[in-house]
């Protein structure tokens, strides 16, 4: 077990270091929009006193330079219990270069950082400093890309059924004529039992997208993600509005502050809320996302860095699931002991360690290292 600490152990935060990892994908990967071949992942541990905390964001190398170069200097010598300080702090230091993108991912990684160093301190796991509402939260695997043969795709989705995930997701937008078969083929092979999801990125108009979500019904998906741009909100609402019986609409997860998430509710253009740690302005900016869905009455699902989102998510009364994301799940378990794995469709909080319970791999990441 681990130590808890005394009062007299809360030292002031004393050095954020920054770091950068780009990870090749493991094959080829698209989704209805775009087209990768690895991923940038940004690292920063804070230090105060003997104490170390992480947090990280997928994100590009520029983020960390803003982070070394805007910043530090807003956190440096604040106390480490401070966290909501630190985040007010960042948030205003970033006014003139603008919130959305590049500057919340930045926010977002050190206030992970922040939250893990807190709880490290006071010697408990993160969820337990938030306070539990639950054990555990139900996982969906998530991949499926429009690149893979539709062997790939049923061998990846068969794989998850087969270690107990009972929901699965997949890409489509791709090739619009073609998605309906990938879709059928996705059903016959995970069975009828396991729940099916599909993500658009936002690859289709309204009127494509309604076409397409009555033939995906016929194939029971039950939940379409960003069948249109997240931007487009009267289009949102238009394919929420006609959508089949059972299939929820989901989008949210390029919020990176909490009036797009206000817009989004407000506009009543989701069934599900997504958000995501790494981007929204870390654990601060989730919890934030999670109080307006529980006032607007709405569930909230995590976009990807299950590591990250398994204690807040436990925490969070509207939280519904979180997505292990083929990518990030990869990389996670590459560069950190102690990264998320579903067991029985489950994610649940490591509480045998405190912070959220990662430990880096330095040695196994050098090779990844920019």
């Amino acid at each position: 077990m681990f130590e808890k600490a005394s009062s007299k152990d809360f030292p002031n935060i004393r050095k954020l270091q920054v770091s950068a990892y780009k990870i090749p994908t493991d094959g080829p990967e698209s989704d209805g929009t775009m087209e990768w071949t690895s991923t940038t992942m940004i690292l920063v541990e804070a230090f105060a006193g003997r104490t170390k905390g992480l947090g990280f964001s997928y994100a590009s190398e520029s983020t960390g330079v803003l982070i070394q170069e805007k910043l530090t200097e807003v956190v440096i010598g604040r106390n480490a219990m401070d966290v909501p300080g630190a985040w007010e702090s960042m948030v205003r230091s970033i006014r003139n270069l603008g919130r959305p993108g590049i500057a919340s991912m930045a926010i977002s990684a050190v206030d992970i950082a922040l939250w893990d160093l807190k709880a490290r301190l006071l010697g408990v796991p993160l969820v337990k400093l938030l306070g539990a509402v639950r054990g555990f939260i139900p996982a969906y695997g998530s991949g499926g890309f429009t690149s893979y043969s539709n062997e790939q795709l049923r061998r990846q989705l068969q794989d998850w059924a087969k270690k107990g995930l009972r929901y699965v997701k997949m890409k489509v937008g791709r090739d619009s004529e073609k998605d309906p078969s990938r879709v059928l083929e996705a059903r016959k092979a995970i069975g009828e039992t396991v729940g099916l999801f599909v993500d658009a990125n936002g690859a289709y108009h309204p009127k494509g997208a309604l076409a397409r979500a009555s033939q995906f019904a016929e194939c029971r998906v039950s939940w379409f993600e960003e069948p249109v741009s997240s931007d487009d909100l009267e289009g949102l609402c238009f394919v929420r509005e006609h959508a089949p019986f059972g299939m929820d609409i989901a989008a949210g997860e390029y919020g990176y502050d909490q009036t797009y998430f206000l817009r989004m509710l407000s506009a009543e253009a989701v069934d599900v809320q997504q958000a995501d740690a790494t981007r929204c302005g870390g654990i601060t900016g989730f919890m934030h996302a999670g109080t307006l869905c529980e006032a607007f009455g709405r569930p909230l699902s995590a976009h990807t860095a299950s590591s990250v989102h398994v204690h807040p998510c436990c925490a969070l009364v509207p939280a519904r699931n979180v997505e292990y994301f083929h990518d990030h799940a990869r990389i996670e378990h590459l560069l950190f002991e102690g990264a998320a794995e579903p067991v029985k469709g489950d994610l649940h909080p490591n509480l045998a360690k405190p912070g959220l319970g990662l430990d880096f791999k330095k040695r196994d990441a050098e090779q990844f290292k920019i």
